[in-house]
């Protein structure tokens, strides 16, 4: 099932299957090539949480995220989302960093980043809190543009 909402960083697709939530979507939106989506239904209560919960994230009411959740990924990717969703709201972290706490060097930064490119949960899981080593902001799969515009709306929220 899906649904689609809008937000400051434009229309987003949530997709559910099995009674979790699998996916968060830019606009435009792509073919769910070799993805079942199923049918739209706005009133699905796992769609319907996650919209009331995303629309309080938006209004700076909401910092931690409470919906069930499961992205697919192979396990390297999972323990990278983990390690996403440990990230505060209003911090941020460098693909080094996430690499360390994995138990790895900063040669996995890479694979770190290429993980958190494919968050297919991105918000909720926050890949937008990460950033290159010398805090500049690198790589969105939503675009840059979004990623500041998060930012920006926690650190506003902190002050």
């Amino acid at each position: 099932m899906w649904t689609v909402i809008d937000s400051p960083v434009g229309e987003l697709r949530l997709v559910e299957q099995g009674g979790a939530l699998t996916a968060i979507e830019f606009s435009p939106f792509r073919p769910a090539t070799g993805r079942p989506i199923g049918q739209q239904q706005d009133d699905h209560p796992v769609l319907a949480r996650a919209a009331e919960q995303l629309a309080a994230y938006f209004a700076r009411e909401l910092k931690e995220f409470d919906l069930p959740l499961a992205p697919a990924g192979t396990p390297w990717q999972q323990s990278v989302w983990t390690q996403l969703q440990g990230i505060g709201y209003g911090e941020t972290a460098s693909y080094g960093e996430i690499a360390h706490r994995l138990g790895k060097t900063n040669a996995a930064s890479r694979a770190v980043g290429l993980a958190n490119g494919r968050n297919p949960i991105p918000i909720v899981i926050p890949c937008h809190r990460v950033i290159g080593s010398t805090g500049t902001l690198t790589g969105y799969a939503g675009g840059l543009e979004r990623k500041q515009t998060l930012l920006n709306l926690e650190q506003d929220a902190l002050f």
